[in-house]
């Protein structure tokens, strides 16, 4: 049996320009900031090692996208971002919503969410 394939995406573009935006944004106005995954997860220096650590811990595979990614690799928009997704069978299915993730205002908000989230499906399974 393959491992759950996890897909968060952030509610930003990709690209080393949008990164820098992002970050001057995060640090200068952080409370004006649209993107909640991308203020907890990321730190000024990359993702937070905690979070890496906390995701390679969960026994899915997990992917990272950004806005523009997901519209390119799967087609999608219209869908209120930040969110993250489960792939099956080529398609995306929702797993946490833009509101569930902008409630985690910490990462540890985050990663008890995400863990309870993960705990409830396998206990489905």
């Amino acid at each position: 049996m393959s491992r759950p394939h996890l897909v968060f995406v952030y509610n930003a573009d990709g690209g080393v320009l949008s990164g820098l935006k992002d970050l001057w944004h995060k640090t200068v106005s952080p409370h004006t900031y649209d993107c909640q995954l991308c203020a907890v997860t990321y730190g000024p220096l990359g993702m937070r090692r905690e979070w890496r650590t906390f995701v390679q811990g969960l026994g899915a595979e997990v992917t990272f996208l950004h806005r523009d990614e997901l519209r390119a690799r799967h087609g999608l928009t219209g869908v209120p971002l930040p969110a993250a997704f489960v792939e099956q069978g080529g398609g995306l299915r929702p797993w946490l919503g833009a509101e569930d993730l902008r409630a985690a205002h910490t990462l540890d908000d985050l990663m008890a969410l995400v863990q309870a989230r993960w705990a409830a499906v396998h206990s489905l399974a």
